[in-house]
């Protein structure tokens, strides 16, 4: 199988950027032959070439490993809804910091802004499915937008759009049914040259989603309308705000990214932290500066204060003075000299 990947401009939301994910532990080790894989996809996940016809499906593939393997994907999220399957072995896996050992059968569900990884830390031996549809959002409050082929009545898609919105369950024991739908989505995939087995795609696909209907259409399933609330999209942005303090935050761009409207962000966000938007930042931006100037002496005042997204030196130490009471330079002496003692 020629194994080929189409580079196109990643999902932003102003300072937050998604990047579909590349697999590329996945990859090496196909070229390595320590498993066999074949994938359909577009963007930037690996495999041969989905055409237009299946147009919101961006990948479906599985993986074959029958040897120990020494590698797995790390803590990453997908720009859309993934369904995991394993057909055979065993495969450890992570979400939300929730580890659980796969065994067959098992099925995960993974929303957009669900971070998850294969492995623990390499992968298990076993045949691992996955199916990733784009539903057009990042956030838990967003409305979801299937694809247009989906054909499930508008009465029983709602019905499984709103389970899978609002139920926080994210692994599930299966049974033959799925088993056999994941066989034959194995045989489309090896059969499908340039599109050919689209119309066989979109088919199974669609099975798929019946038969979860089928399974978490129960009664014992409990939904819970704050999971979509646009309070859990603020705080998402908020825990992420780590990773990107280097932008230059306004509370507008802010808002933006966690996808809601000012008034609705900084009052999400004042609950939440007690705190105004661009106070909660500056406290951020102060307490990774305080890390950087422990952890990372070979780096200069400035290239902290830039590093932390304060837009000059000067401003980061006038700043750090009036929170901390002493410069920069003052407290990293401080604290080398503290921990000198302690030593």
């Amino acid at each position: 199988m020629k194994v080929n990947k189409i580079n196109i401009e990643p999902y932003k939301a102003y300072g937050v950027v998604y990047h579909a994910d590349t697999c590329l532990p996945l990859l090496d080790a196909f070229n390595r032959k320590k498993i066999k894989f074949k994938a359909l996809a577009r963007h930037t996940y690996p495999g041969d070439r989905l055409d237009e016809n299946t147009v919101g499906l961006n990948s479906i593939g599985y993986w074959d490993a029958s040897e120990p393997q020494d590698w797995g994907l790390d803590w990453h999220r997908n720009e859309g809804i993934e369904f995991h399957f394993l057909e055979s072995g065993s495969m450890p896996y992570s979400q939300e910091n929730k580890e659980v050992l796969l065994t067959p059968n098992h099925l995960t569900i993974t929303r957009p802004w669900e971070a998850h990884k294969v492995g623990n830390p390499y992968v298990g031996m076993g045949k691992f499915y996955w199916v990733i549809i784009d539903l057009g959002v990042r956030r838990p409050h967003q409305e979801w937008v299937w694809p247009d082929w989906i054909t499930l009545v508008p009465k029983d898609l709602d019905r499984l759009t709103a389970i899978l919105r609002q139920n926080e369950k994210s692994i599930w024991k299966t049974d033959q049914k799925v088993r056999d739908c994941f066989v034959r989505i194995n045989k489309a995939i090896d059969t499908d040259v340039n599109g050919s087995s689209a119309s066989r795609i979109r088919l199974l696909v669609n099975y798929l989603l019946i038969l979860l209907f089928d399974l978490l259409n129960t009664e014992d399933i409990v939904l819970n309308e704050k999971l979509t609330d646009s309070s859990r999209s603020v705080k998402f942005f908020l825990d992420e705000l780590g990773n990107n303090l280097s932008e230059n935050w306004t509370v507008d761009l802010m808002a933006e990214s966690a996808g809601v409207g000012v008034t609705r962000f900084t009052h999400h966000c004042k609950r939440l932290t007690n705190v105004t938007p661009m106070r909660y930042l500056m406290m951020k931006r102060l307490n990774l500066s305080k890390r950087m100037l422990l952890e990372n002496q070979e780096l200069t005042i400035a290239e902290i204060a830039y590093t932390c997204g304060f837009a000059t030196s000067q401003y980061f130490a006038t700043v750090f003075k009036k929170h901390e009471k002493c410069s920069p330079n003052a407290y990293r002496l401080k604290l080398t000299v503290e921990n000198t003692e302690c030593v």
